[in-house]
């Protein structure tokens, strides 16, 4: 203990005594020398003792798409644990084809009382939903964040990755290795992410390659046996290389280009999206288009939590900038005269 209380003296720049007091509760304490050692416990790693711990200021509804794509669990994961250090409690509902649906977690949510509500990647993001139920949200005054999903004209803060960028980033790359028979999978195309990746995806194709470009397109399911069907079918038209719509559905991309005898990179080079977890580890390990889930799970909290208190400003979408990774699964064109 008394390594621990030196520890913390040096790094708010207090006695031992004053740390002390503070962590005993006792008076005789400036305020500013309490906030220097409650600093001090969290940048080392201390727990604080229960009397400093924060007090819940209440709960946030956390409704994302799904689990199953890595990245979604970790979009949860920034996004609860920054909503705990400013003192509010998550409570995480997650849209399956078995379980509740978005509109009843909403029912729910409200029910308990939330101070306000995240929706990542949810409905919000299909262009073709109705769009009531959040004007409905907006008249009660719920304080409401979009994160990954534009629903233009109603007034919500949203926050979300420049797709467009991502599919020119991620274009260009392979155009730079040769590869001119380039095709783009993704999911549906009432998915505003999806429309926005596909437009950059073509500008640059079309920039870099003539007019004409950019048509090798198979929109599917977001997951790997949807990104396996859509790289059969571009495969047949003789890509030599996919711009995929998720990480998973990458993967699905070089199952099939293994099951049809073709080697990444060697043969066919693949792009997955949102670098989730585990994707430098696979074989071979994945080139994807990074999604900034830090920044834009940081921004969420702290747009929320201004909405809540009344200060938010004028709602507009925020958009965060993606980023090339370049691993294993591209490769200069081995078909390329050029090269």
């Amino acid at each position: 203990m008394a390594v621990r209380l030196d520890d913390i003296a040096r790094q708010a720049g207090v006695s031992k005594a004053t740390v002390s007091r503070v962590l005993n509760e006792r008076p005789g304490v400036s305020a500013s020398a309490r906030r220097a050692v409650i600093t001090a416990l969290d940048v080392l790693g201390y727990e604080r003792p229960s009397a400093l711990r924060p007090r819940s200021s209440g709960l946030v509804g956390l409704i994302v798409a799904e689990l199953q794509n890595p990245v979604f669990p970790l979009f949860a994961q920034v996004i609860e644990s920054n909503l705990a250090r400013h003192g509010y409690t998550a409570v995480l509902g997650t849209m399956t084809p078995e379980g509740a649906g978005e509109d009843e977690y909403v029912g729910m949510l409200l029910d308990r009382g939330v101070s306000g509500i995240v929706f990542v990647s949810g409905l919000h993001a299909d262009t073709t939903i109705d769009r009531s139920r959040y004007e409905d949200l907006r008249r009660q005054r719920m304080p409401i964040v979009f994160v990954n999903g534009e629903l233009p004209g109603l007034a919500v803060p949203t926050l979300s990755c420049d797709d467009g960028v991502a599919g020119r980033i991620a274009a260009r790359h392979l155009i730079d290795l040769g590869h001119r028979r380039i095709g783009f999978l993704s999911g549906p195309a009432r998915y505003s992410p999806v429309r926005r990746r596909l437009a950059g995806f073509r500008q640059a194709m079309r920039e870099l390659l003539g007019p004409g470009a950019g048509e090798l397109v198979e929109l599917t399911t977001f997951d790997v046996t949807g990104g396996q069907a859509a790289a059969n079918r571009l495969l047949e038209q003789g890509a030599t290389a996919l711009v995929c719509g998720s990480d998973l559905m990458a993967l699905g991309a070089i199952r099939a280009a293994r099951r049809r005898g073709l080697r990444v990179p060697e043969d066919v080079s693949v792009v997955g999206a949102d670098d989730s977890l585990l994707m430098s580890f696979t074989d071979p390990p994945l080139t994807t288009v990074r999604q900034p889930v830090l920044a834009i799970g940081v921004a969420t909290v702290r747009t929320l939590i201004d909405e809540i208190r009344g200060r938010g400003g004028k709602a507009a979408e925020h958009l965060f900038e993606p980023e090339l990774v370049v691993r294993a699964s591209t490769a200069a064109c081995s078909t390329n005269p050029a090269l």
